[in-house]
């Protein structure tokens, strides 16, 4: 299924904080040249079902995914799981356990931000999601639904970045948890953009030696000179380099769309025999 064409192994939908439905972001993975496209959805696999009945219809290969935010000692890392199977009982328990604590971490920002003079509801949060993975994207658009802002940039400057009135912190998933995870449900496990990351070639070697086995070296906020770094980390601790357009939708991620980096069909055919 799918044949020659672009190999994007990162995008999300409004399952977690993309701007399309699962069967949407198949339709534009068909339409911009994928032959192979996985969606990985920020701490769920909620949207996977539909993105696979959706990419057969239109004979696009569905790389099943999900992308977990993750701690390297104080250094918060995202990982992608690829090839993972949406049905993991291990995954499904992990999902509800960090949807209950995201809602918790929701409320706690609700209060923060009307101490801060901006008044939010629950509910108008949960308009902008897609499922039961809420996180501060959502948030953002109802503050900017609220006037109190302009774009959802400000209002993660003023009210929801790290050191702003509203900021709380995620839940600390361990690097090594988020590995054992995703290879407990079959996948494999690359690092997501390590140059946005800022990710250190050290941690790179940490990560592998942890039973990562794949780096997103092509990634559109990765400028060539960085590309280069980290394919060089990944020949050196035996990784296999792959791309992923990280897309959201033109309302979210303007800059970005799928298919505009690919990876080889080699490279994919080298990660999926690297399943556990």
């Amino acid at each position: 299924m799918g044949g020659t064409g672009v190999i994007d192994l990162h995008s999300h939908s409004l399952a977690s904080d993309g701007q399309f439905t699962p069967a949407e972001v198949a339709a534009r993975a068909r339409a911009a040249g994928c032959a192979v496209w996985a969606l990985c959805d920020h701490d769920t696999v909620a949207g996977l079902e539909a993105a696979g009945d959706a990419a057969r219809g239109v004979n696009v290969r569905l790389v099943p995914g999900i992308e977990l935010s993750a701690f390297l000692e104080r250094h918060e890392i995202h990982l992608l799981g690829h090839f993972v199977d949406p049905r993991s009982p291990s995954l499904r328990d992990f999902e509800d356990f960090l949807a209950a604590r995201r809602r918790e971490r929701m409320k706690e920002i609700v209060v923060r931000l009307a101490a801060a003079g901006v008044h939010v509801t629950e509910a108008a949060i949960e308009r902008h999601s897609g499922g039961k993975t809420i996180g501060r994207p959502h948030v953002a658009r109802a503050i900017v639904e609220s006037g109190a802002v302009a774009t959802v940039k400000e209002a993660f400057d003023r009210f929801l970045g790290e050191g702003q009135p509203a900021y709380v912190q995620r839940y600390r998933l361990e690097a090594a948890d988020a590995v054992a995870l995703v290879r407990g449900a079959g996948g494999t496990v690359t690092i997501a953009h390590p140059g946005v990351s800022r990710l250190e070639i050290g941690e790179v070697a940490r990560l592998a030696a942890a039973g990562v086995v794949g780096i997103e070296v092509l990634h559109p906020d990765q400028n060539p000179s960085v590309r280069e770094k980290y394919r060089r980390a990944a020949e050196a601790h035996g990784l296999v380099c792959t791309a992923g357009s990280d897309f959201h939708g033109p309302d979210i991620s303007p800059d970005r769309h799928l298919g505009m980096v690919s990876m080889t069909p080699e490279a994919l055919g080298e990660l999926e025999r690297r399943r556990p």
